[in-house]
């Protein structure tokens, strides 16, 4: 159904091809998995599938690429739409109308298809993605993941003879990427539609894929084999690959089911031993001296454990941010109600929960960005959205889910330039943060040309130039890789020991675990869980980590806890 013959894409201005030596068939009526680190080219060889490479990006394409025997050279974007269905990292520039149903019927009312049809895949599309609740509303006020979800829909509508997905599940909550999983596993299976996506997260999506096509390395030819053949030797991998090559299972499980039918020995050797990573914390001033130590900055603090339980009395730690009885109405919307939130410095939360919940909501409310409708909210004693824009960045920054809303300059060297000067930090400061959190990235590069996680990681840096004593993170791991989300955990571990707090929305129940002390569920608007991470995610089957599912009932939430316990 898909043929890459040689395929190599060069960019304009680029020496180096981005792709090259692309020789694979996609067969009908099968899933392939296309993965590797971040910026090696993936989104490149889908876009050769849609023929949005080179017809839309520019840039030179050479070999030939053929969907359902129409060649993507001679054939622009509209000519492939009744065959190829595609949905891109951004989902926001995939949309052309205003509400959800509109969207759902624009593809098939530009194939001219019939109203009585299209009124059927509509409701049908409805119900399969879990929308039917949201068809009225304006795309505008959706959460990312609703609007992930209807960008989805949009190209399942039209019945595409083949699905293109950049990133699908990326800003989806767990129960929800698995419905949109379990509908694309059904289009494969019964309706024999051909599926080529990319997804970072393969704790979701490994155990669907037919066949794994791996791009090991900018530039370098892909290697094709099944999930279980490329995850023994892939760069890439997720937890439950990671704990089989610790526990040297062979072959390597895909699945938690599979792992936890090998698991019975792994955990009677750890049943002697506590999981590191589950004391508590506490909080007390930093003897270090700092350039900011005046009697109107913040103070820096250090995060040191203390075992559990703590001794009682403990003085309490100071605030960094508070919300009390907490709520926002957003158009016609009830986005938050009741929250009650304390976070306190070098603590690190974790904001969980299914999509519409309102954890974008409250990040937008600790920043400013929204102004209660009652209740209160102060950062570092100030109330945000009373604040001066430039008096709020003092206190708190916000990394959101769209980085480019943060990043206008046309080099990274220029963004790093203007980020300097907003902060008033030293020259070079954003620069090291970029090198550290992407290595290899030229001062040259326009942000336009990296990665959604590339600039992801970009806009965070620029964020922490100024290096606010509170920081925010949306979604911060949609479209890192496991390296880059490695290096970030470790930025970010590296701030909470010097004091910074840091709340965080995410789907990323492998990063919570890696990183988070706390963890709040959000439902509806509403707080319905606030404790340590290994106690709120073990209770959860939606919100555990895979490490947790396989070793359970004992508490291991990563693969790095069972390695550092078994040395």
């Amino acid at each position: 159904m898909i043929r890459f013959e040689n395929v190599s894409v060069t960019y304009d201005g680029v020496p180096e091809p981005t792709v090259q030596g692309v020789d694979f068939e996609v067969p009908e009526g099968e899933l392939v998995l296309l993965v590797g680190p971040s910026g090696v080219g993936k989104s490149t060889v889908l876009g050769a599938v849609s023929g949005l490479v080179p017809h839309f990006t520019g840039g030179t394409l050479r070999g030939r690429v053929t969907v359902a025997g129409r060649d993507t050279r001679t054939h622009k974007p509209r000519e492939l739409a009744d065959v190829v269905g595609t949905v891109g990292q951004d989902p926001l520039s995939h949309f052309v109308t205003d509400t959800v149903e509109d969207e759902l019927a624009y593809g098939m009312e530009s194939l001219g298809l019939a109203p009585d049809v299209m009124r059927r895949r509509v409701e049908e599309t409805l119900d399969l993605l879990g929308l039917a609740a949201l068809r009225e509303r304006p795309i505008a006020t959706l959460s990312g993941g609703q609007q992930q979800r209807v960008a989805i829909g949009s190209v399942l509508t039209p019945h595409p003879r083949v699905l293109v997905l950049d990133e699908p599940t990326s800003a989806l909550d767990p129960a929800a990427a698995e419905e949109v999983l379990a509908v694309l596993q059904r289009l494969v299976h019964d309706l024999g539609t051909t599926v080529l996506m990319a997804e970072h997260r393969l704790e979701r999506v490994i155990q669907y894929a037919d066949q794994v096509a791996l791009l090991p390395a900018p530039g370098a030819a892909p290697v094709l084999g099944t999930p279980a053949e490329i995850m023994a030797v892939s760069p890439v991998y997720p937890p439950v690959v990671d704990l089989g090559r610790l526990a040297q299972w062979s072959p390597l499980p895909l699945t938690v089911r599979d792992a936890r039918r090998r698991a019975a020995p792994l955990r009677e050797r750890l049943a002697q031993v506590e999981p590191r990573g589950t004391e508590r914390y506490v909080t007390e001033p930093s003897t270090r001296p700092t350039a900011d130590d005046a009697p109107t900055a913040p103070a820096r603090w250090r995060l040191r454990r203390r075992p559990s339980p703590l001794p009682s009395p403990s003085p309490p730690p100071p605030q960094v941010a508070e919300a009390r009885s907490l709520a926002v109405r957003r158009d016609r919307v009830q986005a938050l109600r009741h929250i009650d939130l304390t976070v306190v410095p070098g603590e690190t939360i974790a904001l969980m929960g299914r999509n519409g919940a309102g954890k974008s909501t409250l990040l937008a409310a600790l920043v400013g960005l929204v102004a209660p409708t009652s209740g209160s909210v102060r950062v570092g004693g100030a109330v945000p959205h009373r604040t001066a824009p430039r008096e709020v960045v003092r206190r708190v920054g916000l990394v959101p889910q769209e980085p480019r809303d943060l990043l206008y300059a046309d080099t990274v060297a220029a963004e790093c330039v203007a980020a300097d000067q907003d902060a008033g930090a030293a020259a070079g400061t954003c620069r090291a943060l970029v090198r550290e959190l992407l290595p290899g990235i030229t001062d040259g590069t326009h942000p336009r040309d990296l990665s959604e996680g590339q600039r992801l990681a970009l806009a965070l840096a620029v964020v922490l130039t100024a290096r606010p004593p509170l920081l925010l993170l949306d979604e911060p791991t949609r479209g890192l890789d496991y390296a880059a989300k490695a290096r970030l955990v470790g930025v970010l571990r590296g701030l909470a020991a010097e004091g910074h707090a840091i709340v965080l929305a995410t789907h990323d129940v492998e990063l919570a675990a890696e990183l988070a002390h706390r963890v709040v569920l959000l439902a509806d608007g509403e707080v319905i869980a606030d404790g340590p991470t290994a106690d709120v995610v073990v209770a959860s089957p939606s919100f555990a980590p895979q490490v947790t599912k396989i070793l359970a009932p004992q508490k291991w939430l990563t693969a790095a806890q069972v390695r550092e316990a078994l040395r």
